[in-house]
């Protein structure tokens, strides 16, 4: 395992456009299915969580779900294949895309070139998803959060694959899952609604696992996710210097699995860990630290003391950082 400066994955020539225009009806009708259903769902939860049809095998369906497919993004998409965190053998490549598949938040490469126009242009002109689009003052932040949060997955125009993710696209195993990303997620919601069915042997535990364990699951990681675009570049704290607003959230470490370590992050993007102080939890960190045991990931992108040290911009962050008090 290795500590190596920042760098980011080669990208298209800048002369390529930033956006294509539109998605096709069908897309657009797609993505609305794929958001608006899941969260109609979400909000019919608490009503009937009161009343019916909320066991313990529905829990314990819709948490393995909930982990297998949040740590496929965030393993997968992003640490891996976004930022070259660490590299993978090939069937932990294809394992970690189809698991970021299941939690029906895009397919592999656009999601992948989304995130990198993020970092590329974060809170500047040209990010997807900042929350300081509209202005400073209380309405346009209003309006900028409901933007970062969702309202740009609604947006007629992609990012150029072309330009931010030549790499996957030269890659013929995720050329195919992303092909097959309505797979995916189908099988998101079928797995859980059959073992739901073969656990009770009834159809009333296939009807509970499917809407629990598929439709709330799939809406509640994607707020969760939604909520490190929006909440994660407007609250926090901000102990290291970087070039945008990303700041650390504590209450969403750990349900997004680390992710929240956001001003960490944006810091050292191509870091394997962004809970680098010590009491920060990183479940997608400890994952890869796992793998990387079992040989399966290799040269992974560690803290760099160094460079957090020239970064930090609090006392007690350098403090931390200049006596090793970093998470090992």
């Amino acid at each position: 395992m290795t500590t190596a400066a920042p760098t980011h994955p080669p990208l298209g020539p800048d002369s390529k456009p930033m956006i294509i225009p539109g998605r096709t009806l069908g897309e657009q009708i797609l993505v609305k299915v794929f958001v608006l259903l899941p969260f109609a769902a979400l909000i019919a939860a608490v009503p009937l969580a009161w009343g019916w049809g909320l066991g313990w095998t529905d829990l314990a369906l819709a948490a393995g779900m909930y982990v297998l497919a949040c740590l496929g993004v965030t393993v997968g998409y992003h640490r891996l294949f976004t930022h070259r965190a660490f590299k993978a053998n090939r069937g932990l490549r294809i394992a970690l895309a189809v698991a970021g598949g299941l939690a029906a938040q895009g397919q592999v490469i656009v999601w992948v070139a989304d995130h990198r126009r993020h970092h590329a242009f974060s809170d500047r002109a040209g990010d997807p998803h900042s929350p300081w689009r509209y202005g400073t003052g209380p309405a346009a932040l209003a309006k900028g959060f409901w933007h970062a949060h969702m309202g740009w997955l609604f947006e007629r125009v992609s990012t150029n694959t072309e330009r931010f993710a030549p790499d996957l696209r030269a890659d013929p195993d995720l050329r195919l899952i992303d092909r097959l990303f309505p797979l995916w997620v189908t099988l998101g919601i079928a797995l859980p609604t059959a073992l739901g069915g073969l656990i009770s042997w009834s159809w009333q535990g296939a009807l509970t696992a499917f809407f629990w364990a598929g439709l709330v699951r799939i809406s509640f990681l994607h707020h969760v996710t939604w909520s490190v675009n929006s909440i994660c570049h407007l609250i926090g704290e901000r102990p290291f210097r970087s070039r945008d607003k990303a700041a650390n959230f504590w209450p969403l470490a750990i349900l997004s699995m680390g992710e929240s370590w956001h001003n960490s992050h944006h810091a050292d993007p191509t870091c394997a860990r962004h809970g680098v102080l010590r009491g920060q939890l990183d479940v997608s960190a400890r994952v890869i630290w796992l793998l990387a045991k079992l040989g399966w990931a290799t040269e992974v992108r560690w803290t760099n003391p160094a460079r957090l040290a020239r970064l930090a911009i609090t006392p007690g962050t350098r403090a931390a950082v200049t006596t090793g008090r970093l998470r090992p």
